[in-house]
C-alpha cells in the first residue's frame, strides 16, 4: 500500500540528505519564516515542508504537475484533507497507546500486542475507507483518485470480517494445537501451528467419544519448571505466526506513517494559503518550463516571508526576463532590491516543490540548482578578511554548480574598493555565463553594473529600484540604466536635517 501523493511511482523520503548549501539557502532566503507559517506548530509539517522545499530542485515537470493538481484538490476540499491527516496521525500514534514491555521479547507477547494494535488499525482503516467512499467525487487529481480507489478496493467489508475472524482465532482462548517431530537426540523440531476445526465438540460427541486421550501430560499447578517448559513449547509453536502478524502490523503502520508524511506537505500548503488569503496577498499556481529555455516572467511577485513577518500584503513587482541569463539590480538603498531577490528565489523553490507561489502569475524554467551568495555581517572570530571569506564561499559554490543552475548575489564583493570589487565580480559573472548559469546580481558596484550595460548584451536585463523626485521609495523595480549614485544624500538629510533647529 502506497499513498503516492508526492510522486507518481515512489514514496517521499523524509530521511533524504539536504543539498550541501541548504543552510545558506535557509539563512539568505529566510526560509524558516515560510516553513513556520506552513507548519502551524506541527513539527511533522515543519520537517516535511522544509525537506520538500529544499529537495524540490530535483523534481521534473511531471512531478511538479502531479503535486500541483493534488494541491488544487486540497484547496477545494480543505476539511476532508485535514480529516485524512488526522486519521493518518491517529493510526500512526496508535502504537504508542499499546504497552510493549518485557513480554514482547517472546512470541506470546508479540502475538498479543500485534492483535491489539491491528484492531486499532482496523478501526482507523474503516474510517479512512468511509471518507474515501463519501468524498471520491469531489477530488479530481490523479493522486487522490488513486488513493481513494486503493482504500475502497483493499479495505472491503469482507476484508474487515476476515481480519476480525483471523484475530479472534489467533487469540487461542481455548488451546493451541501444535505439531512437532523428534530430531537427533530426541529433540523436538519442526514445530507447526495447526488449526483446530473441532474446538468444542457437541453433546453427542462428548457422550460417545473415548474417555481421555491416548497421550496426555498434565502439569501440576505448582510445577513451575513444567509450566515454563510448556510455555516454551507454546512459544515455539506460535513463533512464525507471531512474527507474521507483527510484520503485518508494521506494514499497516508504515502506510499510516507515509500517508501522514505526504499529507503533511499539503497541510502546510493549506496553512500558508489561509494566512496569505487573510492578508489579502495574492497566490497563483506557476507554470514550470523545461530547464534551459530561459523563460522567466511574473506579475505581482512579492517576498512571501516579508509579508508573513509584517502580517499584511506587500508591494509586488513584475519581471520580464525571457531569454535573459543575467539580471543586474541596482538603485537606492532600502528600495526593495533584496526583497525582490528573495522573492524570486522563494518562488523558484515553491514552484519546483509543487506548490503555489506568492505572485499574481509566475512562469519560469526549472533550474538544476539554486545557490545564494549574500553579504554576511562582520564576524569577530574570522581568521581572514571579509573579502577572503566571500571568495572562499564563492569557491565552495563553484564546486557544485551545474549548467542551468541559478545563482543569486546580494551586495557581493563590496568589501574592497569599487574598482577591485567590480573587476572580481565581472570576471566571476562572465565565467558563470559561459557555463550557462543564470545570474541575479544586486549590487552598488557602478563600474561592474555599467560595464555590462555598455556591452549591450541581449541576454542581460537591468533593473533599478524606483525613487521619486522627493526621495520616496515605491519599492518597485523598473528597467533602466544603472546610475552612479546610490542616494547616500537621502540618508544624510534624513539624519541631520531632523536634528537641525
Amino acid at each position: 500500500m502506497k499513498a503516492l501523493l508526492m510522486y507518481r511511482d515512489r514514496d517521499f523520503n523524509l530521511e533524504q540528505e539536504l543539498p550541501h548549501h541548504a543552510l545558506a539557502l535557509i539563512q539568505d532566503l529566510e526560509l524558516d519564516t515560510l516553513v513556520r507559517a506552513m507548519s502551524g506548530d506541527d513539527q511533522m509539517v515543519f520537517n516535511v515542508a522544509r525537506k520538500a522545499l529544499l529537495s524540490g530542485l530535483q523534481n521534473d515537470e511531471d512531478t511538479i504537475h502531479h503535486r500541483q493538481m493534488i494541491a488544487k484538490d486540497c484547496l477545494k476540499n480543505p476539511a476532508v484533507v485535514r480529516q485524512l491527516y488526522t486519521l493518518a496521525e491517529e493510526g500512526f500514534e496508535g502504537k504508542k497507546n499499546h504497552h510493549f514491555g518485557f513480554f514482547t521479547r517472546y512470541p506470546g507477547g508479540i502475538l498479543s500486542d500485534s492483535i491489539a494494535l491491528l484492531r486499532t488499525f482496523i478501526d482507523v482503516l474503516r474510517r479512512l475507507r468511509g471518507l474515501a467512499e463519501e468524498h471520491t467525487g469531489r477530488f479530481e487529481s490523479e493522486g487522490f483518485t488513486a488513493l481513494f480507489s486503493m482504500l475502497k478496493k483493499e479495505f472491503t467489508d469482507d476484508y474487515f470480517v476476515g481480519v476480525e475472524n483471523h484475530l479472534a482465532e489467533l487469540e487461542f482462548r481455548d488451546s493451541v494445537l501444535v505439531s512437532a517431530r523428534l530430531g537427533e537426540g530426541n529433540e523436538s523440531i519442526d514445530f507447526v501451528l495447526r488449526l483446530r476445526h473441532d474446538k468444542r465438540p457437541n453433546c453427542f460427541k462428548r457422550i460417545f467419544r473415548r474417555r481421555g486421550w491416548p497421550f496426555t501430560v498434565r502439569i501440576h499447578e505448582r510445577d513451575e519448571a513444567g509450566s515454563r517448559a510448556l510455555a516454551e513449547l507454546r512459544n515455539r509453536g506460535i513463533d512464525l505466526v507471531a512474527n507474521a502478524l507483527a510484520q503485518s502490523a508494521d506494514h499497516i503502520l508504515n502506510f499510516f506513517d507515509m500517508l501522514r508524511t505526504e499529507l503533511a506537505f499539503y497541510i502546510g500548503c493549506l496553512n500558508l494559503h489561509d494566512k496569505l488569503v487573510s492578508m489579502g496577498a495574492p497566490t497563483s499556481f506557476p507554470q514550470p518550463m523545461a530547464a534551459g529555455t530561459r523563460e522567466h516572467h511574473c506579475r505581482g511577485l512579492y517576498d512571501v516571508c516579508l509579508a508573513l513577518m509584517m502580517g499584511r500584503s506587500v508591494v509586488g513587482n513584475d519581471l520580464h526576463a525571457d531569454g535573459k541569463n543575467l539580471i543586474i539590480i541596482t538603485g537606492a538603498n532600502q528600495g526593495g532590491k533584496s526583497c525582490f531577490l528573495r522573492g524570486v528565489g522563494l518562488a523558484q523553490l515553491m514552484m519546483q516543490c509543487g506548490m503555489f507561489v506568492a505572485a499574481e502569475s509566475f512562469s519560469a524554467e526549472l533550474c538544476t540548482g539554486l545557490f545564494t551568495h549574500f553579504k554576511r555581517e562582520e564576524d569577530a572570530t574570522m581568521k581572514s578578511g571579509k573579502l577572503d571569506e566571500e571568495l572562499g564561499r564563492m569557491s565552495d559554490i563553484v564546486d557544485f554548480l551545474a549548467p542551468n543552475s541559478m545563482l543569486f548575489f546580494n551586495e557581493s564583493f563590496a568589501a574592497t574598493n569599487e574598482r577591485e570589487g567590480s573587476e572580481i565580480a565581472r570576471q566571476i559573472v562572465r565565467a558563470l555565463l559561459e557555463q550557462h548559469i543564470k545570474v541575479f546580481f544586486v549590487t552598488h558596484l557602478y563600474e561592474f553594473a555599467h560595464g555590462f550595460f555598455d556591452r549591450e548584451m541581449e541576454e542581460a536585463l537591468f533593473l533599478r529600484a524606483e525613487r521619486t523626485a522627493d526621495g520616496n521609495r515605491t519599492f518597485k523595480l523598473i528597467e533602466g540604466e544603472p546610475m552612479q549614485t546610490s542616494y547616500g544624500e537621502d540618508l544624510y538629510y534624513e539624519i541631520f536635517e531632523a536634528d537641525s533647529p
